[in-house]
């Protein structure tokens, strides 16, 4: 049975019994890996599968009122942003259920509300029928998506880093990258399929919803693949050596605030870049271009392929110059980039691609090693929480508002203003690289 604490059951008792009968039976680091892929990828996938219909769904059907698409699509990127709010708030929340009930028990409640949340999505009566209780669902299982994702971090990539030979951490710290395009290429792929094949009435009545009910069954099975690495004797003693303990996140502001500070600028480069390869280039093209959706999105599955391979080469180069380098020299990439990406978008359909494919392989080589040195300056004992919270305040920063600002910004000042975004996170990652590195020199 599982233990009862003072606040009711817990797993964690449950947890330790699994162990105990798999103890003799080690995992290995490519079992893991493929857990963590699986555990990405669901993530992704959700957050995509919302991404994607912010801008072929819900300017239609939950702001048909708004004077133009334009507008509708920009009510709709600030309900996208919603999740990156509420990502921190559900960290600190299911924080608390960790240390109370289990891991089992939070992943549990946050994968089945993730899942939950967008599958909800998809029984959504649009605001012909309902008036203003449709933006109002909307937004509460936005916000549900990203309380739960808070609740989802499971510890399971430092696992795997943990467990990774010495010369070999920037490769393992590039596997869990793999769920983002693989993630965002099966998103891809069922919209752009209901796309080209269904006419604009069948999709916006029907066909849209389809892919949110498959992010819950995908949930379910990376449910299980993640509680059968948190069941291992792997997990457990680094539980035991305070490396994945859950700690009271005022106590890991004290400590490690600063840290947090710095761990949340230092990828800002990758993740200001990341919606602008994916979810923005969308948006753009279906306001002023004038190539089939349908096409358009067999060019962001390939630019995710791309991404793919260049995630991998990440990793090998990370091995060779050092992962402070890598993003350094990443970020130096994409401030090039900044410069050429709006010329590209504004020179016809063909540049357009270029730009996502390209994107998506500048993307790669940085996002690659962006998580994996969040967690670098943290101590036994504050790491997983450190993590967590130095990752959604990234995220947040980076990320969560990219959409919105990107075409706010182009369509009223043009497209250089989007060159500028992505040049003010590649300057920020540079910074907080440098003063990094000070501090580490000073310490």
């Amino acid at each position: 049975m599982a233990t009862t604490s003072n606040y009711g059951p817990s797993s964690s008792s449950l947890e330790r019994d699994a162990r105990r009968i798999h103890d003799d039976k080690p995992v290995s680091p490519g079992s893991i890996a493929i857990g963590v892929v699986i555990g990405r990828m669901s993530e992704f996938f959700d957050f995509f599968v919302y991404g994607l219909a912010s801008v072929l769904v819900f300017p239609q059907l939950i702001f048909p009122f708004a004077p133009d698409r334009l507008t509708g699509t920009l009510y709709s990127f600030a309900i996208f942003s919603l999740a990156f709010l509420a990502r921190p708030v559900g960290s600190v929340v299911f924080m608390t259920i960790d240390r109370l009930y289990g891991r089992g028990t939070k992943l549990t409640i946050a994968l089945f509300l993730l899942g939950g949340s967008t599958a909800s999505i998809a029984f959504l009566p649009g605001y012909n029928e309902i008036g203003v209780w449709s933006i109002a669902l909307l937004a509460l299982f936005r916000l549900g998506q990203g309380f739960a994702l808070g609740g989802a971090w499971d510890g399971l990539a430092s696992l795997l880093a943990l467990n990774a030979p010495a010369k070999h951490r920037g490769w393992y710290a590039m596997i869990p990258q793999l769920g983002a395009p693989i993630g965002f290429a099966l998103a891809s792929t069922l919209f752009g399929y209901f796309v080209a094949n269904l006419s604009s009435e069948d999709f916006l009545s029907w066909g849209w919803r389809y892919p949110f009910f498959v992010a819950f069954a995908i949930n379910v099975v990376a449910l299980f693949a993640r509680l059968r690495l948190v069941m291992t004797k792997e997990f457990g003693t680094l539980l035991e050596q305070h490396e994945l303990e859950a700690a009271p996140i005022l106590d890991v502001l004290r400590v490690h605030g600063r840290d947090i500070l710095i761990g949340a600028f230092v990828p800002l480069a990758s993740f200001a870049m990341f919606h602008l390869v994916t979810i923005f280039p969308l948006g753009w093209m279906s306001l002023y271009g004038d190539q089939p959706i349908g096409a358009f999105m067999v060019v962001q599955v390939i630019g995710a392929a791309v991404g793919i391979l260049t995630i991998i080469a990440s990793g090998l180069i990370a091995d060779r110059i050092g992962r402070r380098a890598q993003l350094a020299i990443c970020a130096v990439i994409i401030a090039v980039f900044s410069f050429i990406g709006p010329s590209l978008i504004a020179s016809g359909n063909s540049g357009h691609d270029a730009f996502v494919i390209i994107g998506f392989g500048v993307l790669g080589l940085s996002f690659g090693q962006a998580t994996g040195s969040i967690s670098s300056r943290f101590g036994r004992g504050y790491r997983y929480t450190g993590a967590a919270f130095t990752s959604d305040l990234a995220w947040l920063i980076g990320a969560g508002f990219a959409p919105l600002v990107a075409l706010s910004l182009s369509s009223r000042f043009g497209l250089t203003f989007v060159g500028y975004y992505l040049l003010s996170g590649a300057i920020c990652t540079l910074a907080a690289l440098a003063f990094s590195r000070a501090l580490e020199q000073r310490e």
